[in-house]
């Protein structure tokens, strides 16, 4: 029974899928990697300022389905946006905000960019890749701990893709860079490599700054046109999403505002604390000349746990609970602890979240989870040594391994 279900499930996931990819207009392949003037949605064209252009970096639009996590409230629809499905080395939401970020660099005629993050950064990871498709060259300042900090930082996860494509990796410890600060660090290496004659373009933590903001601004956009083409008028009462460095939370609760959707968004803090978001966010949007208070379009729970990239084991489990009946790979710094802060809200106020509909969008980090091997390892039970009868004939040459 538990098998049917999961194919009956699995069907119907299917079918959104396909009808979400459908339901707009799917740029073409040659589209990707150029750079194009912007013109932003009708209602977002009072923000200053405007983008002069952006960079066709994404694979767009990302699909929405059904998603039948268990747990939910009576009457709760949960869908899901893929945003961990916008590219591989290219994935999840920060490649949105560089589509911005990456134009002006080309536009200052730049020919390197710098950015920081932490040791498994998503967003260090996917800004060196789009570097290296621009033939601009990378430097990515790391956070790691101080035992760490004069080693080789190894090749688990993104660090893997950062060094195959051959960012410049500087690694900084935790206390230094609590003392020193992001943009101090970025702007002592900015300085360091012109006086080498080089042309750097500096982006923030996770892309997150007013520019990097309309990266999101579109993601509603292109929520508005998904919904609009739909024959039954699905209509989201909530946004849920993963707040890490708060560009993401900006530009989604700025265009729900602001556009069509309307819809409540709840941010779910990994690191840092919601007042700190709220006033993040603020500057944000001040930037933007939004004319909005940052607490009247977005709620904030904490949701950071142990603290930024460090899990318990119940929520490793979580993981692995909806992996396994779901299909849907969750990371376990963002959209991971998003999603166990989500349900453990339902469980604590289920009235507060019955009968509505909510959308949860996924902002990757799949390789995230390579970081995490050691600690999940007793989850992963299910494998044996398959036991193959003797009355099965056998005949050498049979299975040909090519």
């Amino acid at each position: 029974m538990m098998m049917m279900r999961g194919l009956v499930t699995l069907s119907r996931v299917k079918l959104e899928l396909v009808r979400s990819m459908s339901a707009t207009s799917v740029p073409s392949m040659a589209d990707f990697l150029t750079k194009k003037p912007y013109s932003p949605p009708s209602w977002a064209s009072h923000l200053l300022p405007i983008p002069s252009h952006t960079f066709s970096l994404a694979h767009l639009p990302t699909p929405i389905h059904r998603w039948n996590l268990p747990g939910l409230p009576h009457g709760t629809e949960l869908w899901i946006k893929r945003d961990d499905y916008t590219g591989m080395e290219l994935s999840g939401n920060k490649v949105r905000k560089l589509e911005f970020l990456m134009a002006e660099a080309v536009n200052q005629l730049a020919d390197t960019v710098i950015t920081i993050g932490g040791i498994q950064s998503n967003h260090c990871r996917a800004t060196a890749t789009a570097s290296n498709y621009l033939n601009l060259n990378s430097h990515l300042i790391l956070r790691t701990s101080k035992l760490l900090a004069d080693d080789d930082p190894g090749l688990v996860g993104n660090l893997l893709v950062e060094r195959l494509v051959g960012a410049n990796v500087h690694l900084i410890s935790k206390e230094e860079y609590s003392s020193i600060g992001s943009e101090a660090l970025t702007n002592a290496l900015k300085e360091k490599l012109e006086k080498e004659g080089k042309k750097p373009y500096v982006i923030p933590v996770g892309g997150s700054n007013s520019l990097g903001t309309w990266g999101y601004i579109e993601a509603a956009r292109e929520i508005e046109e998904q919904l609009k083409s739909r024959s039954e008028g699905l209509k989201f009462d909530d946004i849920v999403v993963a707040c890490g460095s708060g560009g993401t939370i900006a530009g989604i609760s700025l265009g729900s505002w602001l556009g069509a959707l309307k819809a409540k968004v709840h941010a779910f803090s990994v690191c840092d604390d919601p007042d700190y978001f709220y006033d993040f966010v603020q500057g944000l949007l001040d930037g933007l000349q939004a004319g909005v208070n940052s607490r009247d379009i977005v709620s904030i729970h904490n949701a950071k746990g142990k603290g930024y990239a460090m899990n318990t084991s119940e929520e490793l489990k979580f993981l692995k609970e909806v992996a396994s009946s779901t299909g849907v790979i969750l990371d376990p710094v963002y959209s991971g602890k998003a999603v166990y802060g989500m349900i453990n809200e339902m469980t604590k106020d289920p009235k507060n979240w019955e009968g509505r509909k909510i959308l949860f969008i996924h902002t990757g980090g799949l390789l995230g989870l390579y970081d995490k091997v050691d600690q999940m390892a007793s989850l992963m039970g299910n494998w044996c040594r398959m036991d193959v009868s003797e009355s099965v004939p056998r005949k050498d040459g049979v299975g040909k391994m090519f």
